[in-house]
């Protein structure tokens, strides 16, 4: 089934040093646009991460140091690929919990701060795991009925990732809305305020620490009665999206009592 589309909707994939939101980088970024009139352009870019590829990662995706020795730094592209995304909502497999935050956290290292809550977002797996409960390989088996070649190459995990969304609105088509706002809420799990799910929304829509000693506690009433707890989170291994979150509802909550 095609998309119904009111925005053009950009599917991707990350090929990455790792898994560490914080400390990881981009090796590969493969994204499939599809607009409004259905027109579809795959683009594939490998990244230097500028930091030593691990084995285990190679293992995954086969991309070693030698491959992207010469390839462009993230922040090399990072403009014109903020250009590229403008306007369009994202898809992805996993991407809510992985992809979108490390893609956020490598656009503000460069300098690009992306709003990123501008836009809507349709997570595949998601969507596949309330459904089925499995991996993208038998995912495109199940609803495409295809062998997926090359799995873990960006690529063609993108386009596999298209392509079972189509297949599942096709299947599902009386539970699901074939609409880019239902999907996005339909496989959204959390509603989180800062992508790795540090911070997320309570029931009253308040900013709510999701970890720690203040699980379950709001940010604000958790600032106030301990302000150094602002600190040692700025100061620690955490995202720099959700650092950037905590700091602008820090403010916020200083203006309201101003």
């Amino acid at each position: 089934m095609k998309l119904n589309l009111t925005n053009s909707i950009i599917f991707f994939d990350l090929e990455t040093t790792g898994i560490n939101i914080s400390k990881d980088r981009i090796v590969e970024i493969s994204l499939l646009k599809v607009t409004t009139n259905g027109n579809e352009e795959l683009k594939t870019t490998r990244i230097n991460p500028e930091m030593p590829i691990p084995a285990e990662a190679t293992a995954v995706h086969g991309i070693t140091n030698e491959d992207v020795k010469d390839c462009p730094k993230f922040k090399d592209i990072a403009k014109t690929l903020a250009r590229y995304m403008e306007g369009c909502d994202l898809g992805g497999f996993n991407s809510n919990r992985f992809d979108i935050p490390l893609l956020a956290e490598e656009f503000l290292r460069a300098g690009v701060d992306l709003d990123m809550k501008k836009r809507k977002f349709v997570d595949v797996q998601n969507i596949f795991h309330k459904m089925e409960q499995r991996n993208l390989t038998a995912a495109y088996k199940f609803y495409c009925g295809k062998n997926l070649k090359d799995a873990h190459s960006a690529s063609a995990d993108t386009v596999a990732t298209y392509e079972v969304l189509q297949a599942q609105l096709d299947k599902y088509d009386e539970q699901l809305e074939n609409n880019i706002d239902f999907l996005s809420k339909f496989s959204t799990q959390n509603f989180t305020a800062d992508f790795a799910g540090f911070i997320i929304y309570n029931s009253r829509n308040e900013e709510t620490f999701n970890f720690g000693k203040y699980k379950g506690k709001t940010v604000v009433q958790t600032l106030k009665e301990d302000p150094g707890y602002f600190s040692w989170i700025l100061q620690g291994d955490f995202p720099l999206y959700t650092k950037k979150v905590l700091t602008e509802i820090k403010l916020r909550s200083s203006n309201l009592i101003r």
